[in-house]
């Protein structure tokens, strides 16, 4: 014969079960179609939309960039803080996990007392104990599970946050190596300048003496030669502090002597873009953003589960002996085993608002989310926007390099002949110098922003062109 449950059981049961539908009901929760709904079919642009590869890193020849890189990735300190983050996460998710365990903690404790009782002799007695505690929290919402559910996915986010580090340290470190080849032209060419103005200088200084010139035109050469050792001289300390900065991004102390010898190479080909849907699962920084909207949805999911029952069992052993040595005898060993249910009846809104706090956390994370993957977006649209924009001002000041030399040279025979005024040299050789460095920045500036659709289209860096340090036009 089958025995009746104890009405008053079943009707706990029964409000144990309703409270279970509701506790794992009526929870906020992500869109999992959140990554992918926001994304454009096609980019604006009209390029390539071939899967992106992830080599272009390899696709640079230059040994000494290579050690760079890999030095800057040994010690570069930011990069280091942000792989103790991990292990500190690491730890976190340990403790989140620990919860799901059984807990037993150990008391020992021990007493000597003396007493004395009129003329007798002192009395000496003492006693010790020994505690076991086990506590376990059975896990009947999943509150738990959600909260190492958290911790994993937090984890999750802080890999895809280091990764995203050492791709942009990895661009860093290419882009400030760049930055000192162009640093290096820039200090060639001022010096070229220089040394041809101090020329000018010698050859109309020696028409003066023969009557064929003014001293105007001394005076004017004088002061072009001053001008142009001083830009000189500005350069090289723009050099040194550009050599300084890569030696920063490696984790060295910044002497400013490192040595680079190598040319700006031109960027010829298009890169393949992907699709921007593909976007969403390869730059890490998103990754890191969609892990941490995930997190707080568990962090809601625990927040709602508080204001529900917590059910654990509490067992324990414990005895009282005047020996130590009879601590662990079987015989007198006293034990006891406790199931606990505890529910919160009011705290004046507490659990409530914290649920509530922790729903308005995950929709604001939610829009960081979308505006994150809208700047991702954005980066990649700008990045060939202002390739193709600065391929157009490169060829252009190309052809304004050929005809500013041109002129330059043609000035000075004038000028020579008599048929111009020093002025106009003077204006020639401006001109000429400006567009010669322009080429060189440009060159540089294209380079810098192929490196950033690189990282704006996540992953490691894409093939693409082989650029090799060493090639030149």
């Amino acid at each position: 014969m089958v025995k009746s449950l104890n009405p008053s059981y079943t009707a706990l049961l029964s409000t144990l079960f309703s409270i279970t539908l509701t506790a794992c009901s009526g929870i906020y929760e992500v869109d999992e179609n959140l990554q992918t709904s926001h994304a454009p079919k096609q980019w604006s642009t009209d390029l390539s939309t071939n899967q992106v590869q992830d080599n272009w890193f390899e696709q640079l020849k230059n040994e000494q960039v290579h050690q760079l890189v890999e030095i800057a990735l040994a010690n570069n300190f930011q990069l280091k803080q942000q792989s103790l983050e991990i292990d500190i996460q690491k730890q976190q998710l340990i403790i989140a996990g620990s919860a799901l365990w059984p807990s037993l903690d150990m008391t020992l404790n021990g007493n000597r007392r003396k007493s004395v009782l009129g003329d007798n002799p002192a009395d000496y007695s003492g006693t010790v104990s020994l505690d076991l505690s086990l506590q376990y929290e059975l896990d009947l919402w999943g509150k738990l599970s959600d909260a190492e559910r958290q911790a994993n996915l937090e984890f999750m986010a802080q890999l895809a946050t280091f990764e995203q580090a050492k791709q942009q340290l990895v661009a860093d470190v290419i882009k400030a190596w760049f930055s000192v080849i162009e640093a290096n032209q820039l200090v060639e060419l001022y010096q070229l300048r220089a040394n041809n103005t101090q020329q000018n200088l010698l050859i109309i200084e020696a028409g003066y003496q023969q009557g064929l010139n003014s001293a105007l035109d001394v005076y004017l050469t004088r002061n072009e030669v001053n001008n142009e050792l001083s830009r000189t001289s500005e350069q090289q300390a723009l050099k040194v502090l550009a050599i300084r900065q890569l030696e920063k991004l490696m984790g060295q102390y910044p002497e400013g002597k490192l040595f680079v010898d190598a040319q700006l190479p031109l960027l010829g080909s298009e890169i393949p873009l992907g699709l921007p849907s593909d976007l969403v699962s390869r730059k890490p920084e998103l990754l890191a953003s969609w892990y941490q909207l995930l997190a707080k949805d568990s962090a809601l999911a625990f927040a709602h589960k508080q204001r529900f029952p917590s059910v654990s069992i509490t067992a324990s052993l414990s005895e009282n002996q005047y020996d130590i040595s009879d601590l662990l005898s079987a015989s007198s060993l006293g034990w006891s085993l406790l199931g606990n249910i505890a529910m919160p009846l009011f705290n004046a809104g507490k659990l409530e608002a914290n649920e509530e706090q922790s729903r308005l956390v995950l929709k604001q994370t939610e829009q960081g989310y979308l505006s994150t993957l809208y700047d991702a977006f954005a980066d990649v649209e700008n990045s060939v926007t202002y390739e193709q924009s600065l391929k157009e001002r490169y060829q252009m000041m190309i052809k304004a390099q050929e005809n500013a030399i041109a002129a330059e040279t043609l000035s000075f025979e004038q000028y020579q002949s008599g048929l111009v005024e020093y002025t106009t040299v003077l204006d020639a050789q401006s001109r000429s110098y400006d567009a010669q460095s322009s080429v060189i920045q440009i060159k540089n500036q294209l380079i810098a922003n192929r490196i950033n659709l690189h990282v704006a289209l996540g992953g490691n860096f894409s093939e693409s062109d082989s650029v090799e340090a060493q090639g030149k036009e």
